[in-house]
């Protein structure tokens, strides 16, 4: 029989037992709950004493019981995903050993919401005409190859690709620049995120007072539609600080 465990998710300022409902990680749903020790909490739930698999529904399981204890909570610190500690005492150990450090977390953490915002280009085709009207080196190669279709081989087409591949990186970079240089009043920090495809140019966290959503969100209202036939954004959030704090709990700290 597998030994049981105790799943972390996050930790927060608070000394209250309290059950958030059966919306624990994995197939059997466990009631996540709180551990204290003092003024913090690490909120938990059961789980066997194994490594968690990585896959789509576990990562969503993690992230929706820190979005439901950041209803309740104004400063939550997410901890990485697939922390199992043994039992109760562990968690109430560490909590003791690294109360400073998390009180000190939580306090940079309270009242901030993430939101995530994708800046998607709506026509490529206008895109790589920019590229080619802005690029002096991948038009003159262009224009060489209209005249003379010999020197179309390739290794000209190679040369081709990767300047254009080149650009598109550094335009990506031009127009998400100038997009966190519009919202730069309304947040604390940022973090850029690969972007999925060439459509998308911008791909971004933000940290901000909660109460400042709005202001952010009419920014980019603004933005959207001064270049409505170009660019679109996608927001989500608000959201726990996910991008701007990640607990990490090594295996041999539960040993101490």
């Amino acid at each position: 029989m597998e030994k049981e465990g105790k799943y972390i998710y996050c930790i927060i300022a608070s000394s209250m037992d309290r059950v958030f409902g059966a919306i624990g990680i994995g197939a059997r749903k466990e009631d996540v709950m709180t551990i204290s020790h003092n003024d913090l909490s690490m909120v938990v739930s059961s789980h066997p004493l194994t490594k968690v698999v990585v896959n789509r529904d576990n990562l969503l399981a993690h992230e929706r019981v820190i979005e439901k204890v950041m209803e309740e909570f104004g400063g939550v610190l997410p901890v990485r995903f697939g922390t199992v500690a043994a039992s109760a005492d562990e968690i109430r150990n560490l909590l003791g050993r690294r109360s400073r450090e998390f009180q000190n977390a939580l306090r940079d953490a309270d009242h901030k919401v993430e939101l995530n915002v994708k800046g998607v280009w709506k026509n490529m085709d206008k895109i790589f005409n920019e590229i080619l009207a802005e690029n002096k080196e991948i038009k003159k190669i262009k224009e060489t190859i209209q005249k003379d279709h010999k020197k179309e081989n390739i290794q000209t087409k190679t040369e081709i690709g990767k300047l254009v591949a080149k650009a598109l990186q550094l335009k990506k970079a031009r127009e998400g620049e100038g997009i966190i240089a519009a919202l730069r009043r309304t947040f604390f920090d940022f973090k850029l995120n690969k972007t999925a495809s060439d459509e998308m140019f911008m791909n971004a966290a933000f940290l901000l007072d909660k109460g400042r959503e709005k202001e952010f969100e009419n920014i980019l209202d603004d933005l959207s539609e001064k270049s409505r036939e170009r660019i679109k954004f996608m927001v989500v959030g608000p959201l726990p600080v996910f991008n701007f704090v990640n607990i990490v709990i090594y295996p041999e700290e539960w040993e101490k």
